[in-house]
């Protein structure tokens, strides 16, 4: 039987990299033993059936912006807003019902990290076409990654690159790259930000159709010097250049520990060797198998969307076969994270900023309305404090809860909404 740091730790990896299990799923583990469920955890599979179900939805080159105030402008932005709703609801249902969610679980990951917004985008085909290239590379070579994104259309149009020319370079995707992507604060210079700024002018983005084209003509190919690199720099040239900096060893691994284990304990010394070769996958592997992965004191609060996904998952409920999937859009709105709209370039907050009266609300109200649709048959197998925690996968309730759930009786409908609000599930310990 596992003892309760083995509890521990397979409840971190559960919900930090795989979004918490569907019903059955921890106890399993736990026969397992910690170091095969820790592998199966950590290892993605060649394919996921169950994700791969979803339906991408239908999306289309809407074209540009009508007049407004005319039909033709009230038809385009309805059509945006169906495209979008089908865009959320595709990626909440491949979290949801992902059978082993670690290529999800990262690609939120990134999605936080590379942070673009659909709020300026405004257009979902776009938003899309970069949420495949985050999975794609979700596990993979960051070097990779990286040359792909300072190409991307919608994190180009984000940061104001799409109209980037010789004549007037803007510097926000140049300092961005460095600052939030790749670098960290403090690894470069403001002439290092107007000199890449000269090197990544050219590209030109048709927003709508996302697509991105290079005007060598716009494109400034006189020699940029920025991090005692001196040459003609094309924007895989610079990614490439910055990727393999030094700083972007310490860099990723730091923002991986940031969110995946602790806000407040610093990164162990040892961590940024497992990314030396820039192998994403060799970096998760090494922080999921971390010693510090069962110390008490590294707690993470659940962000909204991470919260509502575990739900789901433990309710067996698909996101977008809800009775009502615009409150479940708008209530994840009002939590303050809903996917494709982070609040700017440095993504969502974590951990405790999560945690406030108003949250706590929307959360007992969404609890109850999820509880109504989800499926309680696993829960009223075994409705005991032991039966609750291994359901949820949870290392262990604190005795306030347990007298919660005592006052309860054995009504599962009661007990599920006390356990998913719970400070341990909401918090995961």
């Amino acid at each position: 039987m596992a003892d309760l740091l083995d509890r521990l730790e397979l409840s971190r990896l559960s919900h930090r990299f795989g979004f918490g299990p569907k019903p059955g799923e921890f106890a399993q583990l736990l026969n397992l033993g910690i170091d095969t469920a820790r592998k199966k955890i950590l290892t993605a599979p060649i394919s996921d059936a169950a994700a791969e179900s979803v339906t991408p939805p239908v999306l289309t080159d809407l074209g540009f912006f009508p007049t407004q105030k005319t039909q033709a402008a009230a038809d385009f932005n309805l059509a945006r807003q169906l495209q979008i709703n089908a865009l959320y609801t595709w990626w909440l249902d491949r979290m949801a019902l992902a059978d082993q969610a670690l290529i999800e679980r990262m690609t939120w990951f990134w999605h936080g990290h590379w942070a673009t917004s659909y709020d300026k985008v405004q257009y979902a085909l776009p938003m899309k076409i970069q949420n495949d290239t985050l999975r794609q590379y979700a596990l993979s070579d960051f070097w990779q990654m990286s040359r792909a994104m300072v190409q991307d259309p919608a994190l180009l149009y984000w940061l104001d690159a799409g109209q980037n020319s010789k004549k007037s370079p803007n510097e926000n995707l140049a300092r961005e790259l460095m600052e939030l992507f790749t670098l960290g604060v403090g690894n470069y210079t403001e002439t290092d930000v107007r000199e890449i700024a000269r090197g990544l002018t050219g590209w030109q983005v048709y927003r709508s159709g996302a697509t991105t084209q290079f005007n060598s003509l716009a494109h400034d190919s006189t020699p940029i010097t920025f991090l005692g690199h001196t040459g003609s720099y094309d924007a895989q040239g610079i990614s490439d250049v910055l990727v393999g900096e030094d700083a972007c060893e310490q860099f990723i691994p730091a923002r991986m520990w940031f969110r995946f284990l602790s806000t407040t304990n610093p990164m162990p010394s040892d961590l940024p060797t497992a990314f030396a070769n820039r192998d994403i996958n060799a970096l998760v592997k090494a922080l999921g198998r971390h010693g510090q992965m069962r110390v008490v004191g590294n707690s993470q609060v659940k962000s909204p969307v991470e919260w509502f996904i575990a739900v789901c998952r433990a309710l067996s409920i698909t996101p977008s076969k809800l009775q009502n999937v615009g409150y479940a859009i708008s209530t994840l709105t009002n939590m303050g994270q809903l996917p494709f709209n982070p609040p700017n370039v440095g993504g969502w907050p974590a951990d405790e900023a999560w945690l406030s009266a108003s949250s706590a609300q929307f959360r007992l109200s969404f609890a109850q309305y999820l509880v109504k649709q989800g499926d309680l048959s696993y829960l009223a197998k075994d409705t005991t404090d032991q039966g609750i925690a291994n359901w949820l996968g949870i290392s262990e309730f604190s005795f306030r809860t347990k007298s919660a759930f005592a006052a309860a009786g054995n009504d599962p409908a009661r007990l599920a909404v006390l356990a998913i609000c719970s400070p341990e599930y909401v918090v995961n310990a």
